[in-house]
Formats: C-alpha cells, structure tokens, sequence
C-alpha cells in the first residue's frame, strides 16, 4: 500500500502534488480544530501556544475577525480541494488556482458572517432593572403610603423572579400579597409601584 502510495505521488504534475499537499494537510488540521472546538480542547490549545485569533490591532469593536488561524485553515483548505477538482477537471493552472482563491475567500466570508451572526445571539444575564416598568408582581414586605419607607416585592423581570426594593405614591400602604403594577424605577435601584 506505502508503493502504491508513493508511485502514485511520483506519477503526480509538482503542481498536482502542491495542490495534494495543501488540501491533506489543511484538511487535517481542519479536523483537529473541529475536534478540539467540539470536545473543549479550544482552551488548551489557547493555554498552551497563545490566542492566535485576537483581534487585529485595538479593535475590540467587531467580535470576529477576517484575519485569524481558523480561518486560514478553512482557507486554505477549500483553495486546495477546489483547485485540486478545478486541475483534475482540466482547467488550466491559473483558472484553478484562482477559482481555488475564490472558493477561499468565499468559506472565509461566510465562516466570518455566520460567526458574527452567532455573536449577536448572545444574551447578558444581568438583569435590566427597567425592565420591569409595567410589569405586575406580589408584595413580599409591606409597603408604606406616600413614600414613608420601603418594602418589597417578588417580580418577574426577563423571565426569573426577583426579590426586590419598592416604594410607592399610593395614600394608602400596600399589605403583603397584593398585587402591584411597577410604574417608574427610584435612584436606578428601588421600584415605585401602585396597588392593583
């Protein structure tokens, strides 16, 4: 199998065997970033060699980058399996080499775009205290009337509930367990509501 191997190299053009090489090998290495990415080996490999996908410059305003090692692998990988097909259909070198830079660029930019994409749908956890303005929640701790103290409320504010602060303008104090509607938010921290 090794002779088969290698007279079927030997019979290959040089430029056949540097398109061979180049897709092999950036193929492979295609499959070891899959690999360690899906198994949480991206880590690791950040630990141990450095963030070889940080931005370029100072930038930190785009979150995903053109210029990086992942993409370079994909690059170079689809250049190689695409003027590889471009050569063995009969093309000549230069229209495979560039219909190889294409398919190139073209896994790159979408690679870029789906990522940046993925990027938007993250979500922060911190919970936006405003919010909550017109929402209805139960009060846990008696109010006072007319702002004269505080008590408190359970609310249910980006889908989890929360134990928190309010006072109220009402000229009546509001008893635990009434229902209160969240009208304004008081120094950033403190709900001001009225009964229900």
């Amino acid at each position: 199998m090794i002779l088969d191997f290698s007279s079927w190299w030997q019979g290959l053009q040089v430029f056949e065997q540097l398109l061979w090489g180049i897709a092999i090998l950036f193929s492979l290495l295609f499959l070891l970033q899959t690999v360690f990415s899906m198994v949480g080996g991206d880590g690791d490999v950040h630990d141990a060699v450095g963030n070889a996908d940080v931005s370029v410059g100072d930038d930190d305003g785009v979150g995903y980058q053109f210029f990086t090692i992942k993409n370079m692998i994909a690059f170079f990988t689809m250049f190689g399996w695409i003027g590889l097909a471009a050569h063995s259909s009969g093309l000549s070198k230069p229209f495979s080499i560039g219909l190889g830079l294409l398919g190139g660029v073209v896994m790159v930019l979408i690679m870029v775009l789906l990522l940046r994409s993925i990027g938007k749908l993250k979500q922060s956890g911190t919970m936006q205290i405003k919010n909550a303005i017109n929402q209805v929640g139960e009060t846990y701790l008696f109010i006072p009337e007319s702002r004269n103290g505080i008590g408190k409320v359970h609310i249910r504010i980006q889908g989890s509930l929360h134990e928190l602060q309010a006072m109220t303008d009402d000229k009546s104090a509001i008893a635990t367990g009434k229902l209160v509607k969240v009208t304004d938010i008081l120094n950033e921290r403190i709900l001001l509501v009225t009964a229900l």
